[in-house]
């Protein structure tokens, strides 16, 4: 590295700089995914027991349902709380930002698993029908979905845009996190609980046109449906998570781009560009650059501060 190369945060001060790429909203992530954990156990133990007092199969079922819904939702809310209190561990080189997209795929495997016994169970009662108590099954599955919806509607990331950020980074050029940064731990929540509205839904619609037609076929054929729309919620899912996870960076990722633009200016030349995420909203880059005319680490810094993504810098400047 020349004398004028300039390098990143940690480096020039010492190693009293926080790594905590956390996302903006994480707090209020963590304590409504706690919330709908709450919501939902508290109707699985309304199912079982009203299932078991009335002699409600359909109940009971859906009551343990419920129970496997929520074990789901613990994935997420755990992957918080552990990124949440090792988000200064220095053993964490840069930090607990991917707690979240560790567990986002985690759970869209769990999603992947749930829409192939979906898919199985549809296909076994479209080849062997079985009696269903279409009243009984319509109310179970109307209490699923308003619970769901309830759910859904605490989980979905439309609200709250970066009001009350929870953390803010700064690497001495004001850059910090994005807003509208993807949240893939809670993405999967969400898509657990709509998954589950989804199949409600369905249910309903498979359950009156049984009641009305005698459509028996009908409930399994919506099954099957179902269980293909959580496949490739669950695929896209894994597909996200996972490429944060081995640092893939999407061709409509605009942030390269616009880190070449910033600094390529003049007789500055970038030699070698690497681009990562660190956690929603937060990226990390090294930039290699060639120039003719080097100059000090804060006019580089300077031209990167409108790239509020980058939490993150390392520079290096040789000369051409």
């Amino acid at each position: 590295m020349s004398d004028h190369a300039p390098r990143s945060h940690d480096q020039v001060h010492g190693h009293d700089h926080d790594h905590v790429f956390l996302g903006a909203r994480h707090a209020r992530n963590e304590r409504r995914t706690w919330a709908v954990i709450a919501l939902t156990s508290a109707m699985m133990v309304i199912e079982i027991a009203a299932g078991t007092l009335y002699g409600s199969m359909a109940l009971v079922a859906d009551g343990w349902h419920m129970s496997t819904h929520a074990a789901a939702l613990l994935i997420t809310a755990l992957a918080y709380l552990l990124a949440r209190r090792h988000a200064r561990d220095r053993r964490f080189t840069f930090g607990t930002g991917k707690f979240g997209d560790l567990a986002g795929f985690a759970s869209a495997v769990v999603l992947a698993v749930v829409a192939l016994l979906i898919g199985w169970e549809s296909a076994m009662r479209l080849l062997d029908p079985v009696p269903i108590d279409f009243g009984q099954a319509t109310v179970v599955a109307v209490i699923g979905l308003l619970v769901n919806l309830g759910s859904a509607a605490l989980l979905h990331e439309g609200h709250d845009h970066g009001h009350g950020q929870d953390h803010r980074h700064d690497h001495g050029h004001g850059h910090g996190h994005s807003p509208h940064a993807q949240d893939n731990n809670l993405r999967a929540a969400y898509l657990h609980v709509l998954a589950d509205a989804l199949t409600s839904v369905l249910a309903i619609a498979a359950l009156i046109g049984g009641r009305i037609g005698g459509w028996v076929w009908l409930d399994p054929l919506i099954g099957l449906l179902g269980a293909l729309v959580i496949a490739r919620w669950s695929l896209g899912l894994l597909r996200s998570a996972g490429g944060v996870l081995v640092d893939f960076i999407p061709e409509e990722e605009e942030l390269p781009a616009e880190i070449r633009a910033a600094l390529e200016t003049g007789c500055d030349r970038i030699t070698d560009l690497h681009v990562w995420q660190l956690g929603p909203g937060h990226h990390g880059a090294i930039v290699a650059l060639r120039s003719g005319d080097p100059r000090p680490p804060d006019h580089y810094r300077g031209k990167l501060s409108h790239l509020h993504e980058i939490s993150h810098l390392t520079l290096e400047v040789r000369p051409a």
